[in-house]
Order: structure tokens, then C-alpha cells, then sequence
């Protein structure tokens, strides 16, 4: 079964930019390439059991195996040595990034207090657009209960978009709620 967010991209959102656009063919029409999801964990120098948690809740958010992300190169002032884990990541594709921006669109964000919509301001000048949560629990697959260590999480999402305004008609027509 295909995720219900490709089927709403294929019949609505490609007719759409089409006609906004001028497009004259539908393969010009801008497209999610992937969705980058990264944690890092600073704290994990100390602790590295909170990474091994941060990896799980992850793995759970995303429904993929995470990646240890390892320091590059050291760092004294914050202790940190080459070759240390630092974080995790995780690239999504095809149907586990659609599945993935669903939930993220219509579970996630809205669970947020005082929500009012994200920035339209955080491309890249290539149509790539960059969120970053404060909090991993308002994904509904994290309990509350068992979390170790609130942390954040970047979420880029790469597009196939020439310029800004083109990557931000595709997301708004996705249903990213910008207020700007």
C-alpha cells in the first residue's frame, strides 16, 4: 500500500505546482528527494548510555535503524576526542519518508504548545528546507515515561526545487504549515 502522503502528491500537489509554476511537463515539477533526521547528543561524552537511548527513540520515530554519528575531530575545551559518538542520524526515502513527513505534518507538529506554525525563512536558497525540535516526545511513538534525556532533533528536508519559492510552494502544498 502506498503512504497516503505520495498518493496526495501524485493527484493534487503535482497538478497544483503545474499550474503555479507553468510547468509543461509533470517530471519538471519539484519533488522530495529525502528527509535527513540527526540528533546530537553533547551530553553523550559523559554519559554514553543516553546515546544508546537517543538511538532507540529515534529508530522508533523514523521505523529505521539509526547511524552512530563519531566526533571528527577533538575538541578540548569540550573534552571531546576524535572518533567519540556524538549523535545519530537516520536518511529516509521513498515510502518510510513519506510515512515519516505524514506523521511529522499532522501528529507531530500540531502536539506542539503554542504552535503557530514554522518559519518560512529556513531554506537554503536551493529549496532544502531545515526544521529543529526542541523536544522528541511529541512524536507519539516516544512514552513519555521512559525518556532519559529531553533532546532535540534536526529534520532536513531535501527537494529537487531550483529556488526557495519553488521548495516552499511544494511544502506548503505538502502541508507544511508556515506562518510567514
Amino acid at each position: 500500500m502506498a503512504a497516503r502522503m505520495r498518493e496526495k502528491y501524485t493527484k493534487e500537489v503535482v497538478p497544483a505546482l503545474m499550474k503555479e509554476f507553468g510547468y509543461k511537463n509533470p517530471m519538471q515539477v519539484p519533488k522530495v528527494v529525502k528527509v535527513v533526521v540527526n540528533v546530537g547528543l553533547g551530553e553523550a561524552i559523559q554519559n554514553p548510555k543516553l546515546l544508546d537511548a537517543a538511538v532507540k527513540e529515534l529508530g522508533e520515530m523514523t521505523g529505521q535503524k539509526p547511524i552512530v554519528r563519531k566526533a571528527r575531530k577533538s575538541i578540548a575545551t569540550f573534552k571531546l576526542r576524535e572518533g567519540m559518538s556524538i549523535g545519530c542520524m537516520v536518511t529516509l526515502r521513498q515510502d518510510k519518508m513519506w510515512e515519516f513527513l505524514d506523521r511529522l505534518l499532522n501528529v507531530a507538529l500540531p502536539r506542539i504548545r503554542d504552535f503557530k506554525g514554522v518559519s518560512g525563512k529556513a531554506f537554503d536558497g536551493r529549496g532544502n528546507y531545515s526544521l529543529g525540535l526542541k523536544e522528541q516526545y511529541i512524536f507519539p511513538e516516544i512514552d513519555y515515561d521512559r525518556v532519559e534525556l529531553v533532546h532535540g532533533l534536526d529534520v532536513a528536508i531535501v527537494t529537487t526545487a531550483r529556488s526557495d519559492e519553488e521548495g516552499k510552494a511544494l511544502l506548503r502544498f505538502i502541508g507544511m504549515p508556515f506562518r510567514n
